[in-house]
């Protein structure tokens, strides 16, 4: 049985990729900060759900050391954890700016790290990091999403310079629009406006199928109304 461990799982994306991973046969397994909210979902797709702080080197660890003990080996590790601070940038706490940073690319390089260490030696799997438009242009009163996402971007670009020669596929999404979810869906006036998250998710797949000879580090989904 091959593994797919998704890392801050919500109600948008992120369920839509257990919904998919598990419908391919993935022994899924979901992993949040709070998994009280996770039940239906595991439900449905018979995922196990692991608490885990994804800024937290120990329970990243925590995480992985259970994904060892479980059958089958890692084939899939997904990273969409994120943490938004808004303002102008005098106005900025120093804390709020330390957690998204954390959160959003710390977190992603501890996980990628361990996801790594299980992958190479079998010189097969799949990471795959969500971004955003802010890692590619900065937007005001955004400066610690950006940072955040820039670094992420980074990383990515990094990670499949170094992990493609070992076999090891690394693959960064840019989600360049905001995604419905069940409390959020586009207004009435400005119909297919949002990114819906199940045709993400097969994008998800799209990439982690693509054969090695024409492999992407890096692709690009909007909606296709958005002008850019």
């Amino acid at each position: 049985m091959s593994i797919a461990l998704i890392i801050g799982v919500g109600d948008g994306l992120s369920a839509s990729l257990a919904r998919r991973l598990s419908q391919r046969g993935h022994e899924v397994v979901l992993a949040a900060r709070r998994t009280d909210k996770l039940a239906a979902l595991q439900q449905e797709t018979g995922a196990s759900a692991v608490a885990c702080d994804a800024a937290d080197p120990e329970d990243v660890s925590r995480l992985f050391a259970g994904v060892d003990r479980m059958e089958g080996d890692l084939a899939v590790a997904v990273y969409n954890p994120s943490f938004r601070v808004r303002g102008a940038l005098v106005d900025l706490d120093p804390g709020d700016v330390r957690k998204s940073l954390e959160v959003t690319a710390f977190g992603a390089f501890l996980v990628a790290q361990q996801a790594a260490r299980r992958m190479v030696p079998k010189k097969a799997g799949t990471i795959l990091l969500t971004g955003a438009s802010a890692g590619v242009k900065g937007y005001p009163r955004s400066a610690p999403f950006a940072m955040g996402k820039f670094a992420l971007r980074g990383l990515a670009q990094s990670m499949a310079r170094e992990l493609h020669p070992q076999g090891v596929h690394v693959g960064h999404v840019v989600i360049d629009g905001a995604i419905r979810n069940p409390g959020r869906s586009e207004p009435a006036e400005k119909p297919d406006s949002m990114l819906d998250p199940d045709s993400i998710a097969e994008v998800y797949v799209q990439l982690i199928d693509q054969d090695r000879s024409a492999w992407s580090w890096e692709i690009e989904v909007r909606p296709w109304v958005e002008t850019f």
